[in-house]
Parts: structure tokens; C-alpha cells; sequence
């Protein structure tokens, strides 16, 4: 079974009730329409009920019937909702009339169903920004507990099964925070181990603190930053198995490892990477996409109390559907 077989199956085991507010979204209905025949998880779309029937009825969709379809406009939860908004927003300068403005927005009003116990995720991006999707994610759900940056996972399945986990490594962050100190970078670290298992389906996840150096080869503030980050991350998480700093060589490959770390758990047996800075991430994983011939999956959003993803503007439905499956693996592990 493949990773993506393995993480559908994962979802489809405990339907979880996943937010679409991009209704009127080509992609995104289709994928929904999929999600629905699949028995994929409980889909809820953000629209006047007739007239997302009548865009799935065009694009020939025979399932979205089966949706919960909510309407912002009309649903006797909107006052509820907004009163929440203002109840959360208020000494942000949030006023009850702008909240009873916002709630309409459907990327608001889904975060809202999430905050208030009635959904368990959310994902857009199709047609909006990533500043739009974290934006409401952020003002609503909030961070996880201890956590206070959002950051980006990738899910990299390769062709070298000698590395990682069969040739599949979580790396982070490959999308969101661009210079993290080393309190954030820690955060990224124990937030990428929990994507590894509650998304790879990792078992005994071993994060690796990348750098230029290993075990003090060289002298930097950067390696300095790194080195206080893996001391935090065990602090934030004393369970994590982590080390750092390590050279990409000394992560992966035993013998390399052995050399430059002896003694090391982590160093040439790592199946997750966390990056000193965004730079570097996202550099590094679309080099190993492109020059790798290795599949990139995500990126999947972390470090929010419930999850909430992004979409590239140049999504497939495909490539939606697999997040449906991934956000429905995230909600699990979050209750």
C-alpha cells in the first residue's frame, strides 16, 4: 500500500467532517463530489443550498446532495457565530456589526463551525490566498497549546528507499515562517514530528536539526540557533527523539552518520528534517522534486489547534482530494 493508499484508508476509517468554503470553486466541488463517493469524510460546503446544487448539477456532480450545505446568509447559527467572532476579536478593536459583516465571508464563518465544535477542518486556497485562509485560522482557532508559529510540512516520497522511512521523509518548514528564531525553529520540529505520525503514519519519528555543521564542525550564530533550537524542542516535547545540529549526510546515511555523530540516535537514521529557515526549506525540497524525480506532498499547514489547509491556486482535484484525506488524518490526532 502507497502512503497516499495508506493515509485514505487512514481517513476513511474515521470520517471526520471537513469545511469546503470554496463552493463555487470548479476544482474544489469536484473533489468534494469525489470525497462524497469515496466515503472519504462528512463534506460541508459554505453556499446558498440551490444554488451549489444547480453549479454541481452543470458540472454533472451526482453526489453533493450528500453534503451539508450551509448558508451564512440564511443559518439560524450566524448570530451565534458572530456573537463568537466578537466575543474572540473584541479587544482587537472588533465591533458586534463588523463581526455580523465577517461571519458572511465563508472562509470566517467555516473557521467558526471548527471553533464552536461542529466541523473538525478546513481547506482553501483554490481560489484565495494563503493570507486568506491563515488569516480567519489564526483569529479563530488559534495556535496549538505551547505553540505560537504556524509552519508548512512536506510529505517527500522518493526513490531511494534506503533513507526515511522507505524513501518517505516529513520536512519542515518548507512554507510558512521565514527566519525562525530557535524558539520557533523548536516548535517546528515538534510540530513536524506530529504531522510525521499523525499524517505518515510514522511510528517512531527521529527529527533531525539540519545546519552547515555537525556537532560543532563549525562556528556560526546560525549553528549556535540551531543547536538552542534542539535543546528547546526537547524541553517543549521530553519524548521527542531529536538531535542536532547535523549535515544532511550525517541525518541520513548511517555510515556518514557514525563518523561525524557517533553515539547519536538520530544521525543517519533520521526520517524527519526540519530546516534552519525557510530559505533553505524550500530550496532543498523542490530540488529533490525536480532533480529527484521525487513526489512532494503538500504543504500541509501545522501548529494550528485544529487543522486548516492551503491550497496552490494551481491546484488539481487530485491534489484536493489527497488534502481532504491529510486534513482528516490531522483532525484525528487533534481531539
Amino acid at each position: 500500500m502507497s502512503l497516499i493508499e495508506s493515509i485514505v484508508a487512514r481517513a476513511k476509517s474515521n470520517k471526520q467532517r471537513i469545511v469546503l468554503p470554496e463552493s463555487f470553486e470548479e476544482r474544489t466541488i469536484t473533489a468534494a463530489d469525489r470525497a462524497i463517493a469515496d466515503d472519504l469524510a462528512e463534506i460541508i460546503l459554505i453556499g446558498n443550498r440551490d444554488e451549489v446544487l444547480a453549479y454541481a448539477d452543470k458540472l454533472g456532480l451526482k453526489n453533493i446532495s450528500k453534503a451539508t450545505i450551509i448558508d451564512p446568509a440564511t443559518s439560524e447559527k450566524t448570530e451565534e457565530y458572530a456573537q463568537l467572532l466578537f466575543q474572540l476579536r473584541q479587544k482587537k478593536g472588533m465591533t458586534i456589526e463588523l463581526a455580523r459583516e465577517t461571519v458572511l465571508n465563508p472562509l470566517y464563518f467555516g473557521c467558526l463551525i471548527i471553533k464552536s465544535g461542529n466541523a473538525d477542518g478546513q481547506i482553501s486556497g483554490a481560489l484565495s490566498t494563503t493570507g486568506e485562509t491563515l488569516r480567519p485560522a489564526l483569529q479563530i482557532i488559534k495556535c496549538a497549546p505551547g505553540i505560537t508559529c504556524v509552519s508548512g510540512a512536506m510529505l517527500m516520497i522518493t526513490q531511494t528507499p534506503q533513507y526515511g522511512e522507505n524513501g518517505v521523509l516529513v520536512i519542515g518548514d518548507v512554507a510558512v515562517t521565514p527566519a525562525p528564531d530557535a524558539n520557533q525553529l523548536a516548535q517546528i520540529a515538534v510540530c513536524t514530528a506530529q504531522t510525521a505520525r499523525s499524517v505518515a503514519g510514522f511510528e517512531d519519528p527521529r527529527v533531525a536539526m539540519l545546519s552547515f555543521s555537525t556537532k560543532g564542525s563549525a562556528k556560526h550564530e546560525v549553528v549556535d540557533k540551531v543547536v538552542e533550537a534542539t535543546k528547546l524542542a526537547k524541553e517543549l516535547d521530553p519524548a521527542l527523539k531529536v538531535d542536532g545540529e547535523l549535515q544532511a549526510d550525517a541525518a541520513l546515511v548511517p555510515s556518514v552518520g557514525k563518523k561525524k555523530a557517533p553515539g547519536s540516535d538520530i544521525a543517519g537514521n533520521a526520517n524527519v528534517l526540519v530546516f534552519p529557515n525557510l530559505e533553505v526549506g524550500n530550496i532543498a525540497y523542490k530540488l529533490v522534486q525536480r532533480l529527484g524525480n521525487a513526489d512532494a506532498i503538500g504543504p500541509i499547514l501545522q501548529g494550528i489547534a485544529r487543522p486548516v489547509n492551503d491550497l496552490s491556486r494551481g491546484c488539481s482535484v487530485d491534489d484536493i482530494y489527497k488534502m481532504i484525506a491529510i486534513t482528516a488524518c490531522q483532525a484525528m490526532d487533534a481531539k
